[in-house]
């Protein structure tokens, strides 16, 4: 299927995983405020269309929100849990710029990331058996049918015997 509009690179899994900035758990909304024409907010413009869907698929919980034209310069708020007010000022910066002040203010370090990756692949299901899992096999679950080779299943159970009760 081709991919059609402009730039569709930037609606694929790929290039929004790329993301590098995880928002912190206590930010809940975060507003972008910016013009449509004028130098001031070119780099507010660029961040918009190249990372702020990296930025939205890398922090799930925040709920983000662009203002077009309502401030004559561009300028980021964020609204923590605490019910605290950040403003930052992004007038005449770069989209890259933009990008690492966020990282700095309102991102999670790459220690906390590296916790919550290892926290993340710790977690042990125990619906899941298998290799490598807390249960070989389903039948070792209480409530589960035994395995065959330690106890005979019931007639009723049996396909053969299933098979020749039709006939």
């Amino acid at each position: 299927m081709p991919m059609k509009g402009r730039d569709p690179i930037r609606r694929t899994l790929q290039y929004l995983r790329q993301g590098k900035v995880h928002l912190r758990d206590n930010v809940q909304i975060f507003t972008i405020n910016y013009t449509q024409k004028g130098t001031a907010s070119k780099g507010t413009r660029d961040f918009i269309y190249w990372n702020l869907g990296q930025l939205q698929y890398k922090s799930p919980h925040v709920q983000i929100l662009t203002f077009k034209n309502l401030t004559p310069s561009p300028c980021i708020r964020a609204w923590l849990d605490t019910g605290e007010e950040v403003v930052m000022d992004i007038d005449s910066k770069t989209n890259l710029e933009i990008l690492e002040t966020i990282q700095k203010v309102f991102g999670k370090s790459k220690d906390t990331l590296a916790a919550e990756e290892s926290a993340k692949a710790k977690q042990d299901n125990p619906a899941n058996f298998g290799e490598g899992f807390l249960r070989k096999c389903i039948c070792e679950v209480p409530g589960q049918v035994p395995c065959p080779g330690f106890v005979e299943l019931p007639k009723e159970m049996r396909g053969k015997y299933k098979s020749m009760e039709k006939q």
